[in-house]
């Protein structure tokens, strides 16, 4: 079980990658996103369940990280960066330069962690693990959501 924990953790593998394991473990985000995507061109009500699901999950697992790395947010834990991509990218059209700029942004705020974002991550457990990438996801979201109005992408 504890394999299992660890594969999904650290994102298929890529939390241990050695450099930018986070922006590694977001391209994983990629092709879940645009899956959700698809589901919501179908049903917006039963992707935004499974966005929902996988969140809640994935603070769960989240705190199973911390507990097999003993240490706070450690950078294997990758699974984070893809629920937050999954917010970012949500019902955004499955085109590249709309795909790779909310992946820019999100790792933008991701890494510079704009208020609130520096102080969710001092929240105990899977929610402050989690929560810093969320919020770069509702950034990255919002933004995205102008730029498709303005018609920039």
């Amino acid at each position: 079980m504890q394999r299992l924990n660890l594969f999904i953790v650290t994102g298929a593998g890529t939390g241990y990658f050695p450099w930018f394991p986070g922006t590694v473990g977001t391209l994983v985000a990629i092709p879940l996103s645009l899956a959700l995507n698809r589901m919501a061109a179908a049903s917006i009500p039963l992707s935004l369940l499974t966005l929902t699901a996988f969140i809640v999950g994935s603070s769960w697992f989240c705190q199973k990280g911390e507990e097999i790395f003993h240490e706070k947010d450690s950078s294997k834990i990758v699974i984070d960066e893809i629920a937050g991509f999954l917010l970012a990218n949500f019902l955004s059209p499955a085109e590249f330069k709309s795909t790779a700029a909310a992946f820019l942004i999100f790792r933008f705020f991701d890494i510079i962690k704009v208020f609130p974002a520096g102080r969710a991550e001092q929240i105990p457990g899977g929610v402050g693990v989690i929560l810093d990438d969320l919020i770069a996801g509702l950034y990255t979201f919002s933004i995205l959501r102008l730029l498709f109005f303005w018609s920039f992408l």
